[in-house]
This record gives C-alpha cells, sequence and structure tokens, in this order.
C-alpha cells in the first residue's frame, strides 16, 4: 500500500522509468548552474568549497552573546546567525511595560547602538557574514550593524550578510509584525534602495517559509506561500521604480529541512525550478543571478522532542543530510536541547560538529547532484512543483499575496494541514520517537541553559543612562525628519540611522513611525 507524503501526495513502494512519463532526464534537467537551476545554482557546488555554516544565536545581554560567538567562530563557525528577544523584534525597549518577563528570553535584547557595539565587540565586521532573523525591525537593526561597522573604520561596501525582513510571513505563520501590510511592503522597498546605494553586498531579504513549516504548513504549502511572497516583494520593487535585475540578485530565501529526506530534496528542487521561470518568464529579468532561488536552511524546530532530548542529535543529522542533498547555501542545525531551552555551549558545539561531519566526512560534497535522475526524486520534485503552482495560482486569484493574507487564506490553509498532523501523531499513525512509541517509563534530568530575570533590570538600567547622557534635542529632530520621511516619499532609512546615531533607541524610532503608519490589526476572515 501506498504511503502518503508530507504534502498528501502518494509515495510508491516502487519507482521505474514510467516514473517520468517519457521525460529523458539527462534533457530536462540540463547542468548545475543552469537555468532553471533544478540541480543547484551553482556549477561546483560543495565540490569547491561546503555551504556556509550559521549558528544561530543570541540570549541575554549583549555581553553574554557576544561571548558565544566568539566561541562559535573559535569552533569553526563560518557565519554569525543573531536571534533577537521578542521586545527587540516587536520594536519595543527593554524598559517598555509590554517588554515585561520576555527580555533576553529568546534572543539578545538590542535597545540602542550601545547594545549593538557590545554585540560585535572584538568582531571584525569585515571577516565575518552575519544574518540577522529580524522582520518589522530590520531596517533599524541593519542600520545599527552599518553604524558599527563605520566605528570600526569598515565602509559599508565591505558588509556581508542577510537580514530576513520578510513581513508578509509574520502576517501568516509568526505574529511579530508592527506596521500594517502597504506601509511594510513601502519599507522594504526603501531597504532595496538603500542597500543598492549604500550596502551593495548585503542580502537584503530572506524569504522565509521556516516559521510556516513550523506552523504547520507541508512542503508544497511551504515553497508555494514563500515564492508567492517573493512574488509580492518583487511587484512592490518594480512598482517603486526599481529594474528587477537590480535587486533581484540580493534576493534569498529561508526554508526547513525535516527528516523526510525524499520530499525534502524534491521540495528545493521544485523551489529553485518555479522561482527561476516566474524571474525570467514573468519579471523579464536579464540577469542570470536574478533567476536563482539561493536560500539558507534550519533543521526543523517543530520536530525536536522534549522526551529523550538526545534523539534529537539523530532527528538534526538527518534534517541537514536533507538540506544538503537539496543544495542548500547556508545551514543551521538546531541544538538536541532546543526542545526545552535556550542551547548550552556544549549542544551548541555538537550542532555545528554535526554540519562539520556532513561536509567532511561523508561524501555526499564529492560530486554535486547526487540524486540527479533518481526516479523517485524527480516523480517527487515534479508533484510537489504541480502542488505549489496550484496553491500559487489561487493565491493568485485572490489577487495577490497580501489580498490573500487579509482574506487569512494562507493561514487557514496552515491550521488545516497542522491540524492533520496533530490528528495523526495522536492516533499513532506518525510514529514520533520516545512521544508515541518507544518511551520511557522515566526521563533521565537534564539541566537546561536559564536566562537571568535579572537582565531587565540592567538594560532598564542601561536605557536610563543613555536617555540621561545624550543630546535629547538631537534625538527629537532626528525622529521629526524621519516622521515626516514617513509621512511622504523620502526614504525613511536615511534619517532612521540618523535618529539611531543620536542613540534614539529601537522603540523611540518604531513608536515614531507607529505614529504615522499605524499598526497592524489580524484578521480570521476567509
Amino acid at each position: 500500500m501506498a504511503r502518503e507524503s508530507e504534502s498528501g501526495l502518494p509515495i510508491e513502494p516502487v519507482y521505474g522509468p514510467d516514473a517520468l512519463d517519457g521525460w529523458d532526464p539527462a534533457e530536462k534537467l540540463g547542468e548545475p548552474g543552469s537555468f532553471p537551476y533544478t540541480r543547484g545554482v551553482y556549477p561546483t557546488m560543495y565540490t569547491g568549497r561546503p555551504w556556509t555554516m550559521r549558528q544561530y544565536a543570541g540570549f541575554g545581554t549583549a555581553v553574554e552573546s557576544n561571548a558565544r560567538y566568539k566561541q562559535l567562530i573559535a569552533n569553526g563557525t563560518m557565519g554569525l546567525s543573531v536571534a533577537f528577544d521578542l521586545p527587540t523584534q516587536m520594536g519595543h525597549d527593554s524598559d517598555a511595560p509590554i517588554a515585561h518577563g520576555e527580555v533576553g528570553k529568546v534572543g539578545v535584547a538590542i535597545d540602542s547602538v550601545d547594545d549593538m557595539r557590545v554585540l560585535f565587540g572584538g568582531i571584525p565586521l569585515d571577516k565575518v557574514s552575519t544574518s540577522m532573523t529580524i522582520n518589522a525591525p530590520a531596517a533599524l537593526l541593519l542600520l545599527l550593524y552599518q553604524l558599527v561597522a563605520e566605528e570600526q573604520g569598515v565602509s559599508a561596501d565591505k558588509l556581508t550578510g542577510t537580514i530576513q525582513n520578510d513581513v508578509l510571513k509574520e502576517y501568516i505563520a509568526r505574529g511579530t509584525y508592527i506596521f500594517p501590510p502597504k506601509p511594510s511592503l513601502r519599507l522594504i522597498a526603501d531597504i532595496f534602495k538603500y542597500c543598492k546605494a549604500e550596502i551593495p553586498k548585503w542580502n537584503t531579504i530572506s524569504i522565509s517559509g521556516y516559521h510556516m513549516a513550523e506552523a504547520g504548513a507541508s512542503p508544497a504549502q511551504e515553497i508555494a506561500f514563500t515564492l508567492a511572497d517573493g512574488i509580492e516583494y518583487v511587484r512592490t520593487a518594480v512598482a517603486a521604480g526599481m529594474d528587477v535585475d537590480d535587486f533581484a540578485p540580493r534576493l534569498s530565501f529561508f526554508f526547513v529541512a525535516r527528516t523526510t529526506i525524499l520530499e525534502e530534496v524534491a521540495k528545493f528542487r521544485a523551489a529553485r525550478r518555479i522561482w527561476a521561470r516566474v524571474m525570467k518568464e514573468e519579471f523579464g529579468a536579464k540577469n542570470p543571478k536574478s533567476w536563482m532561488l539561493r536560500f539558507h536552511t534550519q533543521t526543523a524546530g517543530v520536530q525536536l522532542t522534549a522526551q529523550q532530548p538526545e534523539v534529537n542529535l539523530v532527528r538534526v543529522a538527518v534534517q541537514g543530510l536533507a538540506a544538503v542533498l537539496g543544495g542548500t547555501q547556508s545551514l543551521h542545525t538546531n541544538s538536541f536541547d532546543e526542545a526545552i531551552a535556550l542551547p548550552t555551549d556544549k549542544s551548541a558545539r555538537l550542532a555545528l560538529r554535526t554540519q562539520q561531519v556532513l561536509a567532511y566526512e561523508t561524501d555526499v560534497t564529492a560530486t554535486v547532484d547526487p540524486f540527479a535522475g533518481s526516479y523517485v526524486i524527480e516523480k517527487m520534485t515534479d508533484e510537489v512543483e504541480a502542488a505549489a503552482l496550484e496553491l500559487m495560482g489561487k493565491v493568485e486569484d485572490l489577487g495577490g499575496a497580501v489580498n490573500a493574507i487579509e482574506r487569512g487564506f494562507q493561514k487557514n490553509e496552515i491550521e488545516r494541514s497542522a491540524y492533520r498532523i496533530a490528528q495523526e501523531t495522536d492516533s499513532g499513525e506518525r510514529v514520533v520517537v520516545g512521544v508515541n512509541r518507544f518511551q520511557l517509563e522515566e526521563e533521565e534530568p537534564y539541566e537546561p541553559l536559564r536566562v537571568d530575570p535579572a537582565i531587565e533590570a540592567q538594560q532598564a538600567e542601561r536605557l536610563a543612562k543613555l536617555r540621561a547622557e545624550r543630546d535629547q534635542e538631537a534625538v527629537d529632530a532626528a525622529l521629526a525628519a524621519l516622521k515626516k520621511a514617513a509621512e511622504g516619499t523620502d526614504n525613511v532609512l536615511y534619517p532612521m540611522k540618523d535618529a539611531l546615531k543620536a542613540r534614539a533607541t529601537v522603540g523611540e524610532v518604531c513608536n515614531a513611525l507607529r505614529e504615522v503608519w499605524g499598526t497592524y490589526v489580524p484578521t480570521d476572515a476567509f
């Protein structure tokens, strides 16, 4: 009897040439590094060098996170990936009443340029690539990073990295939005323009399906809704007067890697193929770099379990392998204890070692595309592609990603998928080792990393000191200039940078924009 994939597609017990419906793999697939990039975006892939090994880290104060970054670099991390706490993600200062109880908990607290300076102290910003998981206030954190680089004597044209900056998926699956969709898209277009002029090597957006997958999206839903968001961003930038080839080469994507290796590999191949055709045929992009879907992958946090947490080491290794076989450009492997608490130093190091074993002890990097021509992979790629295109068509029928979001379409589809997964797990049809089968009568004790609750008071003290020391008139003037730009059509990043340089806080800058643009109120209507 055939099984079903995570996307609900049939998986046959045996595949042969008939699965390919008569097409010749050599003719259809083409070469790696060539349109439509089914086999990878670069001709040599990992045979030349491995993917970028990033480790997502950040907790407590900037001092603590800085120490963790230096440890990761010493252990061989090739790129930093910054986690921010919830108040920072929502554009609130650590001493705001709404921030109480959340300061430093799921990432590092960054309130001002003072904190950013500490976060990257002793780390040469012209030598590292930094990814920042920040969305609604992405412009602020990028500008703080630029200001710290300037203090180090590093010019902006030498900075490399990525801001996530994908607010549309926040409305769909994650919830750390601030402004309504229209001004949020305007802000993203301003970031595209600013980076083209000022920080040309920076990846201006990482269009994310990861968080949709964490909310329960199937692989087909993950790439369909992510690519639909990408189309909306491209349309926004083009409508703002930008040529598609001026910004599209700096677009990047962010996907999950689940334990279901075969479908995950097929998903990545299908996503590359769809995006290449959309960019070339719909938007008329002429630069081959505009056709390439370059992506970062994170192993599936949602599949980790608090029960028998050491088993997560196996899950993460399998998920990392899926990402590598699927052709990812960079990878974060989750730590085995993340279902319990923030990772310890040891668990973070083990997660990095998992990638290093994949890169240097296996033979998957010896050849460019290990699964090319596999009957099952090519058939599943076609099927995932067809399912994703069908969903993308439904989004288009609703008027595009924003209109579909406002009608609750993507959220509703993902919730249906999540409910199906929960039902299958509860019934035992979907086996989760240690949870509904192969349990232990008594779990072994585990001592997690704990964040000191005194951090909130420490950050409040730093903010009080900052406000007492700074030139308040300069801050007020800079915030007034920012509001004036937000009311008009000028690029808001230039007055925003002036405000941050004058030591305005993240909360103050976001509040200035809230006064002009308002805040988003979600709808569940569909």
